[in-house]
């Protein structure tokens, strides 16, 4: 499937919604004019508009599905089957329905989008995807190696994605989707401890952020494990091991599994 050529329709412009759209317009692999966006806010249609002239906004779900090659359903899970329910009549024999709702299952989508074994996709996102470094997990039923590559490559315009099965798709959710707001409340948490050391929050928070930025890199370059990098800064009887214990007598690794796993329900 070239997709210079791909029709692209998303249902829902909120903070996923307008992110996918943002982000494929912004990666120039599908022509702004092939992104068409649907939306009961005209705010939020207005806005998409205003950053990318080319693309096609509108009120309407049936409107923007009409002979799309790919749907992207961008709603509250509790919306999709009302919305699928509505544009499955018109929808094209071969188009791919892709969803981001958490818990909506490919059994489900299929049965919303009229049956028949109709290529599904089940991609759960994190919010990064706008600005390319998002991590997409990606799971589907009756597609074709040529239209999983497609969707793999949309989503790979977008940051780093995984083809998993869907049983495994919550726990790929609590590391990203949810594991994001993870690290925000970390950076928060330095920066505090910045803040009662001494250090202005603005200039705390560019230290942690490119602290954070150099462990990744570090980790990337090296093709290590954490741990083997954590010995590399920690000497005997020095301030980094103290630290890290200290953290750890307050339940710091631990707090962090439990928290993932309540995220995996």
């Amino acid at each position: 499937m070239q997709t210079e050529q791909l029709r692209i329709a998303i249902l829902g412009a909120g903070n996923m919604g307008g992110a996918m759209a943002r982000a494929l317009a912004k990666s120039g692999m599908v022509p702004e004019g092939n992104i068409r966006v649907s939306n009961p806010s005209p705010a939020k249609l207005e806005a998409l508009q205003a950053a990318f002239p080319g693309m096609y906004v509108s009120s309407s779900n049936m409107e923007v599905s009409a002979d799309a090659d790919v749907v992207i359903v961008a709603v509250k899970p509790w919306l999709v089957r009302m919305v699928l329910a509505e544009v499955a009549g018109q929808l094209k024999d071969d188009a791919i329905v892709v969803s981001v709702a958490a818990g909506v299952t490919l059994a489900q989508l299929d049965e919303y989008a009229g049956g028949g074994g109709r290529p599904t996709f089940r991609v759960i996102p994190n919010t990064a995807i706008e600005v390319g470094q998002g991590v997409s997990a990606v799971s589907a039923q009756h597609e074709t190696d040529e239209q999983r590559q497609c969707i793999m490559g949309l989503f790979d315009t977008m940051g780093a994605t995984f083809f998993v099965p869907e049983n495994r798709l919550n726990a790929y959710m609590s590391l990203a989707s949810c594991g994001i707001a993870y690290a925000f409340r970390y950076i928060r948490a330095a920066m505090e401890g910045g803040v009662e050391m001494g250090i202005r929050p603005d200039e705390a928070k560019r230290v942690v952020m490119q602290t954070l930025r150099g462990a990744v890199a570090v980790l990337e370059a090296n093709g290590t494990h954490p741990e083997a990098e954590v010995d590399r800064v920690t000497t005997p009887g020095g301030i980094t091991i103290r630290g890290l214990n200290e953290m750890e007598a307050n339940g710091f690794t631990n707090a962090v599994i439990k928290g993932l796993k309540a995220s995996n329900g």
